[in-house]
């Protein structure tokens, strides 16, 4: 605070220095930046390439992974064919118009996926899509 000078009268003159908040704003900034990439989480899993263009989607969807080990995960949640059916059995209860997105690693055998596939549709999902990587153009 300062003292203003008025006529010879002496009164406080108060002013907010913004400079520490500014200052703190951008240590925020910069650490948000710093730290937001580092938030997404998954399994990570080979995918298959393909040309097919995104689904639009209201509602979040569940996702079901199955990586070259042939571990199933449901919403990063591991388990194995026995838990899948159990998990999605419930989630089904709770509602069926949910889109299941399908993750299996390109290595994975065929048998697997169509397992994962059948015990999705058993429990009565509709919406099954699979997860792709968009196919890069070779020289």
């Amino acid at each position: 605070m300062a003292f203003s000078q008025n006529n010879g009268k002496r009164g406080l003159v108060s002013d907010i220095n913004v400079t520490p908040l500014v200052d703190v704003m951008l240590v925020l900034l910069i650490i948000f930046m710093l730290t937001a990439p580092m938030m997404t989480q998954g399994v990570d899993v080979n995918l298959p390439q393909t040309t097919a263009r995104p689904l639009q989607q209201d509602e979040a969807p569940i996702i079901v992974t199955v990586t070259k080990k042939g571990e199933i995960f449901v919403d990063r949640t591991r388990g194995d064919q026995a838990k899948l059916r159990d998990q999605l059995v419930d989630l089904a209860q709770r509602n069926t118009n949910r889109t299941i997105l399908l993750k299996a690693d390109k290595d994975v055998p065929y048998g697997l996926v169509v397992a994962v596939m059948a015990d999705i549709k058993g429990a009565g999902f509709d919406k099954l899509g699979m997860v792709t990587e968009p196919r890069t153009e070779r020289p």
